[in-house]
């Protein structure tokens, strides 16, 4: 059984709070809060817990940044209630006990007490009997809105009563009891939070939102001339690897750059989050990013930005220190797996990854197709071997046709003869109108009649009554270490109309083309002729009632001692999560699966239904549960604790719920696709 503790899982990254790693004493409070006579002498780090709390420096003593990385500038003290005790409050030092058994297993057991159990039995009574010997919680100041918070588990089931008896214990015991709200981290917790007692004031996550400016995505740093940019201008502006971008809103992509500041909030998962994270560059939210004074006044300089967990920085650095960090810094030279150009069938999605014999490796089975099949069609051949994940029927068009589609066409010697020309190399507006001009010729190009024959007699076979899905899949996507997420872009094709097909593919085949992805391509040394695009095909499905994201972990728990499922879900098929228009937001939520009572946390809501609604109802969530759970599973022995990976591991998952196939019923779950998910760095 996990671990389990009181920590919040209150927001996912896009709701994050801002400022610096702990609060000052001299940071405004609310009204009626009197900072008392200190206990724990100034530099004491080894005071174990206090059971009354007088001043901020003694919270600061005690407190630990929380062990999820989603609460930027926020301090936390474990609390913990005795009842065996006359209701003794302890605040423990939450540095030296990380969890709430560790203290009482030390503190509270033996003795004139009774004996605390050991841990799985700790976890199973003190978070979801209504017998419990233990009140479990935390104590949390957010900077950003300058509030004091207790908050239980979002899994814990304690009563009503349970939290008024901690709420007015720890109210009674500390300073800023007067200024103590009770927030709910959880549905559950919030609809049990509805019959507390009038005198207990309850904030709530959009409230502490309301407080919020500052949003950590990928922590890193980067070096780069500070360049201000409407995102609706990017496509022409003037943009290099050497800048360091500050947007007034999130694109759905970007070419190169050293780092990115953006006015408006993204969702975790978006393309451009993930790019960051891939590339290991710094990207951050900032409300007021486009005005702010301090960005303001070093724009057109070289700077440095800090993207971290609790705070950002950025200051002004010399040419030299520039090009020294450039130096440092670029990538290693990136070798794309080589293709394999020998096999040449139209082939079911259920034999393009072979399972491994026993003994042998999932990863060297996925990366055995990729060189035929690509990254994406590899993935999809397992998830529809694996039990509990609800997935279309498709097959794959070896990367063979893409390959002789540009070598038929001559745009393989065209590539050859832009690679030697030194304009083409060093003028990027020149590399951007060439490169368009051989995208609009490979939209006019013919292609292969025998394959054509072949595709036709399979999609007329196999596949009736339905446009197709032309789906990119390459040797450069949806593989660790590989930075080209969201690179290339697929389409759809109505097979009454064989043109219209011809198009979907065509059009394809020439994202590999986008000046966005070949300055990826070029930044990191990729052989660009080596880049081979197959297709995975499957029906189209119009008219989904939601499209979603997923994570098969909990980005924000870097101990992995307590999992969740971090998902971004929108109502339709017609706005992606991953590429939301200006306002627009989604669904965006932790479910602790693993969980006895499985809690979900919701940490935003969709601005496209009505408000105190969800986009998924509670069976639907399950049922996407079930999916991640074993999706998580089935890929450990390619990328995680199974295949000795002991740091963080997760699936991106994407995934729809539809109802074409039986109108009149519930729409049900169909995962789309799963690759790994790199993290939010360090």
């Amino acid at each position: 059984m996990p671990i389990h503790r009181a920590s919040l899982f209150l927001l996912a990254v896009c709701v994050l709070l801002a400022s610096s790693a702990c609060p000052s004493a001299d940071a405004p409070t609310s009204a009626g809060i009197v900072e008392g006579k200190c206990e724990i002498a100034s530099g004491d780090t080894k005071t174990e817990y206090l059971t009354q709390i007088h001043c901020t420096p003694d919270f600061q003593a005690l407190a630990s940044t929380p062990l999820v990385a989603n609460i930027p500038g926020a301090r936390s003290v474990k609390v913990v209630l005795d009842t065996a005790d006359k209701n003794a409050v302890y605040f423990q030092n939450s540095v030296l006990f990380k969890i709430h058994y560790e203290f009482a297993s030390t503190h509270l057991s033996g003795g004139a007490r009774p004996l605390v159990p050991p841990l799985g039995q700790f976890n199973a009574t003190e978070y979801y009997s209504p017998e419990r010997r233990f009140i479990l919680g935390a104590v949390t100041y957010y900077e950003g809105p300058k509030v004091w918070a207790l908050e239980i588990a979002p899994y814990d089931t304690a009563s009503a009563a349970m939290m008024t008896t901690l709420f007015r214990t720890v109210k009674q015991a500390s300073f800023f009891g007067p200024g103590l709200f009770f927030h709910p981290t959880s549905d559950a917790v919030a609809a049990e939070a509805k019959n507390l007692p009038a005198d207990i004031p309850i904030k709530t996550t959009d409230e502490l939102y309301a407080g919020i400016d500052y949003q950590p995505l990928s922590l890193a740093t980067g070096v780069g001339q500070l360049k201000f940019v409407k995102a609706s201008d990017l496509d022409t502006a003037d943009i290099s690897y050497q800048n360091l971008l500050v947007l007034d809103s999130v694109p759905n992509d970007v070419s190169v750059v050293q780092g990115i500041v953006s006015e408006a909030f993204q969702t975790p998962l978006s393309h451009v989050n993930v790019l960051s994270q891939n590339r290991r560059t710094p990207n951050m939210g900032l409300r007021g990013a486009f005005t702010n004074t301090q960005l303001r006044a070093l724009e057109g300089k070289l700077v440095e930005l800090v993207v971290a967990a609790s705070t950002w920085t950025i200051r002004e650095v010399t040419q030299a220190e520039a090009e020294a960090f450039w130096k440092a810094h670029r990538p290693a030279a990136v070798t794309l797996p080589a293709l394999d150009l020998t096999v040449t069938k139209l082939t079911d999605d259920v034999s393009i990854t072979p399972e491994p014999a026993a003994g042998a490796s999932l990863r060297d089975a996925i990366r055995g197709a990729v060189p035929a099949f690509g990254g994406k069609a590899a993935h999809y051949s397992v998830l529809r071997r694996t039990n509990n994940v609800p997935i279309q029927k498709a097959f794959g068009i070896p990367v063979y046709y893409y390959s002789q589609f540009m070598t038929q066409n001559g745009f393989f010697a065209r590539v050859d003869a832009f690679l030697a020309d030194t304009t083409f190399r060093s003028d990027a507006k020149v590399r951007s109108q060439q490169l368009d001009a051989l995208r609009g010729d490979i939209l006019a190009a013919p292609i292969d009649s025998a394959f054509q024959d072949a595709l036709r007699a399979k999609i007329t076979a196999e596949y009736p009554g339905h446009k197709i899905r032309f789906r990119t899949s390459t040797n450069s996507e949806d593989l660790d270490g590989f930075p080209c997420a969201g690179c290339y872009d697929s389409h759809t094709g109505d097979p009454t109309n064989w043109t219209n097909v011809l198009d979907a593919i065509r059009k394809t085949w020439a994202t590999v083309w986008s000046f966005r992805t070949f300055e990826e391509r070029e930044y990191y040394s990729v052989d660009h002729k080596s880049v081979g695009m197959a297709l995975l095909v499957h029906n189209n499905f119009p008219d989904e009632e939601a499209n979603g994201v997923a994570v098969t972990a909990n980005p924000y728990d870097a101990s992995g001692v307590d999992p969740a499922f971090y998902v971004n879900v929108q109502k339709g098929g017609d706005v992606e999560v991953v590429a939301p228009p200006a306002g627009v937001s989604s669904d965006q939520f932790l479910y602790f699966f693993n969980s006895p009572n499985q809690p979900v946390s919701y940490l935003a809501h969709s601005s496209l239904i009505s408000k105190g609604t969800t986009v998924l109802t509670a069976s639907q969530v399950h049922q996407l549960g079930v999916a991640l759970d074993a999706i998580h599973t089935r890929f450990s022995p390619a990328y995680g604790p199974a295949a000795g990976n002991q740091g963080f591991y997760g699936m991106d998952v994407e995934f729809k719920f539809d109802n074409e196939e039986n109108p009149a019923a519930a729409a049900t779950l169909y995962v789309k696709q799963a690759r790994p998910y790199p993290g939010r760095g360090q």
